[in-house]
């Protein structure tokens, strides 16, 4: 929609209004959604918990629960709750194996955003992802006034902000789970070579106190050995008889007549 149609319409255009505003307009929006969503059915959810790219959509604590970031712990707990007994494998006895995976996202998503840290970690990112959409914006509207062009932007329409907010916060958690199962790998990789050198460092140091033991048993053995061939030798030294000469036989003198 462009100015002249926002015109029509009786309102201002979206140009207008700041950024709050649209961000606060994408969490007004969210609840209404959340509050749509909440009244799923249990099969509803489960789909919804275990769609195809849940493993990147379940990243972020608030959208597997449907809450908004700024819900008090009493609402957070009693969203929990509810959405818990929504999708227990008793509750879902035709399907208990999907049932139990998304019982499992819901309950991994409330512990993440009990630790303090965790879910300043997850507010931080949303927040990211907000800003990181608001820079666009005005990057955009930028060239567009360099250009001499009317400073509209198609985040400017607050479904399309939420939207744009939606997938680039989705982006910024997909992109630190990668980095952390990278920085995981890299560990076990650092733990495992470690282990093996420690290993075989034992290893060696076994192999060389066997190998002493060994010496220490059999050094008695070695020199009695050695006595024994000492003192043959010297015994053969003093049974050695004298060398003989042979001598030339005696040669008789002819008799002459």
């Amino acid at each position: 929609m462009n100015e002249a149609e926002m015109a029509a319409a009786g309102g201002e255009p979206p140009a207008q209004s700041g950024p709050d505003d649209l961000f606060n307009h994408f969490y007004t929006e969210v609840k209404q959604i959340e509050k749509r969503d909440s009244v799923l059915t249990s099969k509803q959810q489960i789909d919804r918990l275990l769609r195809p790219g849940s493993s990147y959509f379940n990243l972020n604590p608030f959208e597997v629960l449907q809450i908004d970031p700024e819900a008090t712990d009493e609402e957070l707990k009693k969203r929990f709750r509810a959405l818990s007994i929504l999708v227990h494998p008793d509750k879902n006895q035709d399907d208990p194996g999907r049932a139990q995976l998304a019982f499992e996202a819901v309950d991994k998503a409330y512990k993440n955003l009990l630790e303090p840290e965790q879910k300043k970690r997850a507010v931080d990112v949303i927040q990211a992802g907000k800003e990181y959409v608001e820079h666009n914006m005005k990057e955009k509207k930028k060239l567009l006034k360099k250009d001499g062009k009317p400073q509209f932007v198609e985040e400017d329409d607050p479904e399309m902000f939420r939207q744009a907010v939606y997938k680039q916060t989705m982006k910024l958690f997909a992109e630190l789970e990668i980095k952390r199962k990278e920085r995981e790998a890299k560990d076990m990789h650092e733990r495992k070579r470690a282990r093996e050198e420690e290993i075989e460092t034992a290893e060696k140091a076994k192999r060389e106190r066997e190998w002493q033991k060994n010496f220490e048993e059999t050094r008695d053995g070695r020199v009695d050995s050695w006595r024994s061939f000492q003192a043959g030798k010297g015994k053969a030294k003093k049974e050695k008889k004298p060398r003989s000469f042979l001598k030339p036989p005696k040669v008789k003198m002819e008799q002459r007549e």
